[in-house]
């Protein structure tokens, strides 16, 4: 008997720990609410929605160590904050592609920030499997955000999902879509002015190593010319070298742009071929802040390099 009452008291304590028990007796109990973001992009943009909003959490997945997500697996703590959180926010397009079954199993809710985007046909780079006909298959090019009136649209979308799970702070949603909204488009000007037609230097045309900036040349309307896709840990092949060092020469591109995460091999070696410099453009795919201004920075660091390479001089 006394060896039962022994045991029992044991479990008894081992429950009353921090970390015991069960897992649904420990979210019952936790206050407010954790919001988790897919990417750094999608997490900029929630934060700019919660911010001031008391008992809100936002935390994100650390997939900003590869330049494309289809590359990426799921940790053991991505894994347990996907279970923990209450409301999780993703780009879309096929994105997340790599956490199906996690989203799957989720309790959280889910807010795809792609819903309303104009989206364009992918340039070959498959990020997942899917019908022809749905607009959220890997047939089309995920990068979104890199045109900032889509960010509009994601931050919408954001407001939309989080006053449906959290009610009792809708207004303060309300009030802060409106903040972001007016500081996207004001950026969205800014960059323009940036790339001043006029005044600025002739563009020809990008070619990039990354197929992430369809969206962004669209949106600031500069030629996309060619966006070369490497495995990772492999070169472009000698016919895809040989093609991109006549269209340099043939558009006497003074500069070609790589990734920030990604290879510059090929681009060196095309760039000792034709003469022309190597410069990097980033998709926001990482970074430390949390601020939506980072946003804006990012995108401003691309007009900037872009304006610079083509002028060979450095933007004031």
């Amino acid at each position: 008997m006394k060896k039962r009452i022994c045991i029992a008291i044991v479990l008894a304590l081992a429950l009353a720990l921090p970390g015991c028990g069960r897992r649904g007796d420990s979210a019952q109990e936790k206050e407010g609410m954790t919001v988790l973001a897919s990417t750094y992009p999608v997490y900029l943009l929630a934060s700019a929605l919660t911010q001031g909003v008391d008992g809100v959490t936002v935390e994100r997945l650390n997939t900003g160590a590869v330049s494309c997500l289809h590359d990426y697996t799921l940790s053991v703590g991505d894994m347990k904050l996907i279970e923990g959180a209450d409301v999780i926010a993703i780009n879309g397009v096929g994105l997340e592609d790599f956490m199906d079954d996690a989203l799957a199993a989720a309790r959280g809710t889910v807010i795809d920030c792609s819903e309303g985007v104009e989206l364009l046909e992918s340039l070959g780079h498959t990020h997942g499997e899917g019908d022809e006909e749905d607009a959220h298959s890997g047939h089309y090019d995920p990068h979104i955000w890199m045109d900032p009136e889509n960010a509009v649209i994601m931050v919408q979308n954001l407001e939309k999902g989080l006053s449906q799970a959290d009610p009792d702070n809708q207004s303060a949603y309300e009030e802060n879509v409106l903040k972001a909204t007016t500081l996207l488009s004001s950026w969205d000007s800014s960059l323009r002015s940036l790339l001043n037609w006029d005044e600025g230097p002739e563009i020809a045309g990008l070619i990039t190593f990354h197929d992430g900036f369809q969206y962004f040349a669209r949106a600031f309307e500069l030629p996309l010319l060619a966006a070369i896709e490497e495995e990772e840990g492999s070169e472009a092949s000698a016919q895809v070298i040989n093609e991109t060092v006549a269209l340099v020469k043939e558009n006497h591109i003074p500069v070609i742009f790589t990734e920030v995460n990604g290879s510059d091999a090929t681009a060196q070696a095309i760039a000792r071929e034709t003469g022309c410099t190597v410069a990097q453009l980033t998709m926001l795919m990482d970074g430390t802040e949390s601020s939506l201004e980072a946003y804006y920075s990012g995108l401003k660091d691309n007009v900037t390099a872009i304006v610079n390479g083509f002028s060979g001089e450095e933007l004031q």
